[in-house]
């Protein structure tokens, strides 16, 4: 996909692991999203725990102190220790996108890339 209606880079903030899931907690800036604070449990669907379903919430801070929510729901896909997670929100503003997050565990790095569906 090409061409996304923003990007952004967010930073692994917290990782809590249980034995079939594990939880984080993301932070950092989004194109038309200002501040980003996300908190997304990854739970398995697979015994190697390479791919599985997203539940999450974000809150995000425009500069004016305007606040944004939305659920977050979707799918991961893991190799070694990158994860690609892809997920729709739907924000208190009315706004639809889909959402493709490149996640590294390792490096604690999220390359954000969006695409409004409904405006």
């Amino acid at each position: 996909m090409e061409n996304p209606d923003g990007v952004g880079e967010l930073t692994i903030a917290r990782m809590t692991i249980e034995s079939d899931s594990v939880s984080f907690d993301f932070e950092g800036k989004v194109e038309g999203y200002g501040s980003v604070f996300a908190s997304h449990t990854f739970t398995y669907v697979d015994a190697e725990r390479l791919r599985g379903r997203i539940v999450g919430e974000a809150r995000t801070f425009l500069d004016d102190g305007t606040l944004i929510s939305t659920p977050h729901m979707g799918t991961f896909i893991r190799e070694g220790s990158k994860a690609k997670s892809y997920f729709t929100d739907a924000t208190n503003q009315g706004i639809v996108n889909f959402v493709m997050w490149d996640i590294d565990i390792i490096t604690k790095h999220v390359a954000v890339r969006y695409w409004e569906v409904k405006s």
